[in-house]
């Protein structure tokens, strides 16, 4: 709209009389489409305005109209590098004045302050965080059903987590509500420390923010960082301790054995899983937990760039307990369709219809349980 504003020829003229309009109260309404007119006998240089316009109060609608000639004489136009100059300086000037003036500008999306922040952190501050809802009472999008149930961070209950040290836990799945399995968040502090799970049962454990040290029976520790996991075999002594604070999300069930075919401890981290294949599907998928028949279930990490979604509406025996590390998207569950992001959780009991598309700007990423290797009788 403004390209014969920026004519090098026209901001001379810009330049000498913009002046005394600002200083009588009067604005110059740059971000309108001025109407030129080619029928004015004379157009001024820098030191000789000679140019017509017609202003109103700027409270009123403003429009300014500029006429001028088509064409100067070659003596008078500007050589390239003063045309350059008055450009640039123009510009800055003009740079100035929409900071100052605040009109025809936007908002800045960049956020010069902002600083790198770690892997997962939305989990712990998720986008539509408790805070942000704290002038809607009684609202949340945590929803309870026979079949499937969401369970998002406003609606976390936390409270000292039994047999263990100086943590607090929020339960989001257990069996009360059809599952098999257990999943809680453990916020641990300095000097916190795990406590056992049940007998013969086995337990997952994976870092979504902070560090801790893992401890088993034979005096060998690991350190575990943000996308670092363990699987402790069932009736293992172990530890898990913290220096400085830490959450974690943790998965427990009682190990279905099979004779002489025990599992082992292991230590991971995703980066180091290899990518599988999916035929027909177009997420990434890695599994952290060996496929072997001991193991009675798996924890699937799952990735889905922007737009791309689950090709088969899935229904099947399997129960699912799911946490949204990364991204946002909609989930469908049985007839109903819930948009998610960083932080909620979700169970899905056994063949409840559901299917996930990712929406957003970013990488949606989760992390599944899921039951394998054993029959359902």
């Amino acid at each position: 709209m403004l390209q014969n504003v920026w004519d090098p020829l026209f901001l001379p003229n810009i330049l000498v009389t913009n002046s005394p309009t600002i200083q009588d109260g009067h604005k110059w309404m740059l971000c309108q489409q001025p109407s030129f007119s080619s029928q004015s006998p004379n157009f001024g240089t820098a030191h000789s305005p000679n140019f017509s316009y017609s202003r109103r109060n700027t409270e009123q609608t403003s429009i300014t109209r500029f006429s001028r000639s088509p064409s100067l004489p070659p003596s008078r136009r500007l050589t390239m590098n003063h045309a350059l100059a008055i450009i640039f300086t123009t510009l800055s000037l003009l740079k100035m004045a929409v900071a100052e003036e605040e009109f025809c500008s936007a908002p800045s999306i960049v956020d010069s302050g902002s600083n790198s922040k770690h892997l997962y952190w939305k989990v712990t501050n998720p986008t539509l965080s408790p805070s942000h809802l704290q002038d809607l009472p009684g609202f949340t999008r945590s929803v309870y059903k026979r079949d499937h149930a969401l369970i998002t961070p406003e609606s976390h209950v936390f409270s000292p987590l039994p047999e263990w040290t100086m943590t607090l836990g929020a339960y989001l799945i257990t069996p009360a509500m059809g599952s098999h399995f257990v999943m809680y968040l453990a916020k641990m502090q300095e000097n916190s420390l795990s406590g056992l799970p049940p007998y013969d049962a086995e337990r997952f454990i994976f870092v979504v923010q902070g560090a801790v040290t893992l401890t088993n029976v034979s005096g060998i520790s690991h350190k575990l960082t943000v996308d670092s996991y363990a699987y402790l075999p069932p009736n293992v002594d172990h530890s898990l301790k913290c220096d400085g604070s830490a959450t974690l999300v943790v998965f427990e069930r009682r190990h279905a054995s099979l004779e002489n075919q025990p599992t082992e401890q292991i230590v991971g981290s995703t980066d180091q899983q290899p990518l599988l294949e999916t035929p027909g599907e177009v997420f990434q998928l890695r599994k952290l937990i060996p496929t072997s028949i001991p193991y009675d279930f798996n924890i699937h990490i799952m990735d889905f760039q922007p737009g791309e979604y689950l090709n088969v509406k899935e229904v099947h025996y399997n129960q699912h307990g799911l946490l949204l590390l990364e991204g946002q998207g909609i989930y469908r569950l049985g007839d109903s369709w819930y948009p998610v992001q960083a932080g909620d959780a979700i169970w899905m009991a056994p063949f409840v219809p559901q299917w996930y598309a990712a929406l957003g700007k970013s990488r949606s990423r989760y992390l599944l349980y899921k039951d394998v290797n054993r029959n359902p009788l």
